[in-house]
């Protein structure tokens, strides 16, 4: 363990640190207002409420440094964004039943981890259709930092101007700079909300489970099919995309037990990021990839400090205009984005599907309740099918 600590220590730096935080800012203000409302729907208390973000802070930021630790890999995890929508429309669930739901999902999870199944699938996924679902989930991030210079230009505009100077004369701080540019032209227009600060500590409160059958096909199995297809396909895609490949199976697995640990405390389903890992695995959190692992490690410091903190960190976090974490997320991506595409479209004999998984990935098209990442796959494989299959007989 003391050998562990002391790469950390050398391999870490400030661009890790900032690339950390800017994940888990743009992770956590893009979709807690859905968790939130996932919470309310299954009659959640204010205690109770307080207790899903304790346990999901707590299972982000153990399984994050615990896994990039173990494998000196980048490996960041998330809550189930998906899980949440899916949750937040449930109706005539209570929160015990929803509780056994998250159980169950948990040992799913961990089934698919331990079974070695979840690995064999993205073993058959190409390294093309992988960099095109990449590009896919992230292009639309892109678009939205081009799409708030509409509600914030100057801010926008400043934190662009800050990214082109930081890239051309200090490559490895051109996100700290977006970042501290963001935060100084946010508070010169009063545009920061302090007042939403307040410190406050979250308590763990136990739920004990109910194991209803309705809840089980309601929600367990749907919880489990868009968190797989939804957030960890695309998570594993995101590493392969990124260069980095640590063991499939034991990470889905640990995702699994960490769930199945803290569901009767509100943490409903815990899996690979893709979106928030790419701003963890890409240049700006350092020039040398193997020293890229420590961002996940400091996203993992602040997901346990949201988690404990409760109040005062979720009101930091929201201090942030939006505009403001949509700039960020856009530039910090940006090199990201453009790699994705450059693999995806680099072989000729895989560019018709790479191009499909992107359009449809890019597309957020949901077919029965599964998000576009799934189906951008689908679209890639059909695709390539199609046009590559031959039979047995004209192999020979």
């Amino acid at each position: 363990m003391r050998n562990v600590w002391r790469e950390f220590r050398h391999d870490a730096s400030l661009p890790a640190a900032v690339a950390g935080f800017v994940a888990v800012l743009v992770g956590y203000t893009s979709s807690v207002a859905i968790v939130f409302q996932a919470a309310q729907a299954l009659g959640a208390n204010a205690a109770q409420t307080a207790s899903w973000m304790w346990a999901l802070g707590l299972a982000m930021g153990v399984s994050c440094i615990g896994l990039s630790l173990a494998y000196r890999a980048p490996v960041l995890t998330a809550w189930s964004t998906p899980g949440a929508a899916l949750l937040a429309a449930t109706q005539g669930v209570g929160l015990p039943e929803a509780t056994g739901a998250f159980i169950v999902c948990a040992l799913l999870i961990t089934a698919a981890g331990a079974s070695g199944l979840f690995e064999r699938v993205m073993d058959r996924v190409p390294m093309a259709v992988a960099a095109a679902l990449l590009a896919g989930v992230l292009a639309r991030f892109g678009l939205d930092a081009v799409l708030a210079v509409r509600g914030a230009p100057l801010l926008v505009l400043a934190m662009a101007a800050a990214y082109l100077l930081g890239r051309r004369a200090w490559p490895r701080y051109a996100v700290p700079g977006v970042l501290v540019a963001g935060v100084a032209v946010a508070a010169a227009q009063g545009r920061l909300a302090m007042q939403a600060v307040a410190l406050d500590w979250a308590h763990p409160v136990w739920v004990s489970p109910v194991f209803s059958p309705a809840a089980m096909v309601g929600v367990a199995l749907p919880l489990f099919i868009v968190t797989m297809a939804s957030q960890n396909l695309p998570g594993v895609a995101a590493q392969r995309a990124a260069g980095f490949r640590p063991p499939i199976s034991p990470v889905i697995t640990a995702t699994g037990l960490v769930t199945l640990v803290l569901a009767p405390f509100g943490a409903y389903a815990i899996n690979l990021a893709a979106i928030t890992a790419a701003i963890c695995m890409g240049r700006e959190a350092h020039e040398q990839p193997g020293r890229r692992w420590p961002a996940s490690v400091f996203a993992g410091l602040f997901y346990t400090a949201l988690g404990l903190a409760g109040g005062a960190v979720a009101g930091l976090l929201a201090a942030f205009p939006r505009e403001l974490v949509a700039a960020v997320a856009g530039l910090a991506l940006l090199g990201t984005i453009a790699g994705g595409l450059a693999v995806a479209l680099k072989d000729e004999h895989h560019r018709d599907a790479a191009a499909l998984t992107f359009l449809v990935t890019l597309s957020g098209v949901s077919i029965a309740g599964i998000g576009s990442a799934f189906w951008g796959v689908v679209a890639g494989s059909v695709a390539l099918a199609v046009q590559h299959w031959r039979p047995a007989q004209a192999q020979r």
